[in-house]
């Protein structure tokens, strides 16, 4: 029987996984006739899981996903332009562990944001840094930093992540300075860590949504050469799920 000083040390360590799976085996006999080894495995176990699941979820949390969406959600049978091969490849995240970057492009409605969020969650579920992000709102966040002396930590921590999702791509054209702060964040990510962008506009297109070609041309430079492309298709989601 464990002692309550040994119980006490325990719970001050953080170690509930342990106490709890040696609490359990002290109460099931069918245990008792494992040998040493395989016990202390077993409680091994509970506290890796445990500790597993704890930093998931704490990973989905910082992650600020804008759906939750889960990768055994996304549907493979609606004839939307996606591969399932490359869908399931993506999913298990080799691609950001060689910060490989993924665009996705489609009309509005076919399900861009949710597989974007459910790529995220798969990163997050394998221990992978995420961080979701509409590309207004990251700009607007940006040049608010700028004013208030915040800039280059927001810089660092979008460069420290190692996914980093810009949701709706191109519904504003981008001015100069916005198209700079652009490329700033995908140039501190170069062979740190991978982007995932969603937009409605086509990516023969992409190119025109940045004023400075100059600019546009280097961030795209970027983002290209190691990206999986995903061009879906399809009616919108939203109108063939209306009641």
């Amino acid at each position: 029987m464990m002692s309550a000083a040994t119980s006490e040390k325990l719970r001050e360590m953080n170690l509930l996984g342990v106490l709890a799976a040696y609490e359990e085996q002290l109460a099931d006999p069918r245990l008792h006739d494992l040998s040493f080894e395989e016990r202390f495995g077993l409680i091994v176990d509970r506290e890796w899981t445990k500790r597993r699941n704890r930093r998931q979820l704490r990973l989905l949390k910082e992650a600020r996903l804008r759906l939750q969406a889960a990768p055994e959600d996304i549907d493979l049978k609606v004839a939307r332009g996606l591969d399932r091969s490359v869908i399931l490849s993506l999913i298990e995240g080799e691609w950001v562990r060689r910060q490989q970057n993924v665009l996705i492009g489609g009309p509005t409605g076919v399900g861009k944001t949710f597989l974007a969020c459910a790529l995220g969650t798969a990163a997050c579920r394998q221990g992978l840094s995420v961080r979701y992000h509409r590309v207004s709102r990251l700009l607007t966040d940006i040049a608010v930093a700028r004013g208030d002396g915040s800039h280059p930590r927001l810089l660092n921590a979008l460069a420290r992540v190692q996914l980093l999702i810009l949701d709706d791509w191109g519904l504003d054209s981008l001015s100069d300075a916005q198209g700079r702060d652009l490329l700033d964040v995908i140039d501190d990510r170069l062979g740190r860590g991978s982007v995932l962008i969603a937009s409605q506009i086509p990516f023969d297109h992409w190119h025109g949504i940045i004023k400075d070609p100059t600019i546009a041309d280097a961030l795209l430079d970027r983002l290209i050469h190691t990206a999986h492309m995903i061009a879906m298709k399809g009616e919108s989601m939203r109108k063939q799920l209306a009641p």
